[in-house]
């Protein structure tokens, strides 16, 4: 009698499905009862094109993002797709002005930038107020979302930890699952 398992057969069948409920494929650990996920981060999509010569900062502030927590990623929009985010440059005030968690326009406005505040914590900042988080007015440099309060002289464009831990609760990271441990299965003959 021949035996086989159906641990590689499901855990294909599972990876083929992935992509129909937009996740990232994930290979699961060779042990039983190995997790796979699910679903991964939230992917949103910004238009940085009209953020003139902001762009790198943008980037930036993004990929601070991207490095400081699990549940979202921000990714530059594909060519002819539209944007979750659009960022622009102006020359008023910083803002941001959301549509809905994760959607909406943020402006890099020249007015701070030509006081001195620096261009990668506005853009980490506004970036921030997409991500659902508020003001945090007054606060120290260690508070990305204490904006201007925290002075001219911060430069700091990385959230703190309560600031990740509320844009974690926002975009809630990838979902695991157990997988089955192997079993045997008689061969068909």
């Amino acid at each position: 009698m021949h035996v086989r398992t159906l641990t590689g057969g499901l855990a294909a069948a599972l990876l083929m499905s992935l992509p129909v409920l937009s996740g990232q494929a994930v290979a699961a650990e060779p042990s039983g009862g190995t997790t796979l996920p699910l679903s991964a981060a939230r992917v949103l999509t910004y238009d940085a094109s009209g953020s003139a010569e902001f762009r790198s900062a943008v980037d930036r502030g993004a990929a601070i993002w991207n490095e400081s927590v699990d549940g979202v990623e921000l990714r530059p929009v594909a060519s002819g797709r539209r944007a979750n985010i659009r960022v622009l440059a102006d020359n008023g005030w910083p803002r941001a002005l959301p549509t809905s968690l994760g959607n909406g326009t943020v402006y890099i406005g020249r007015q701070a930038v030509n006081q001195g505040y620096d261009t990668v914590r506005i853009s980490s900042h506004e970036l921030g107020h997409i991500l659902g988080l508020p003001d945090r007015k007054p606060g120290p440099c260690s508070s990305l979302m204490s904006g201007s309060t925290a002075g001219v002289s911060c430069t700091n464009p990385y959230p703190d930890t309560a600031e990740k831990a509320e844009v974690e609760g926002n975009f809630p990271a990838a979902f695991r699952a157990p997988l089955p441990a192997p079993r045997a299965v008689p061969a068909g003959d």
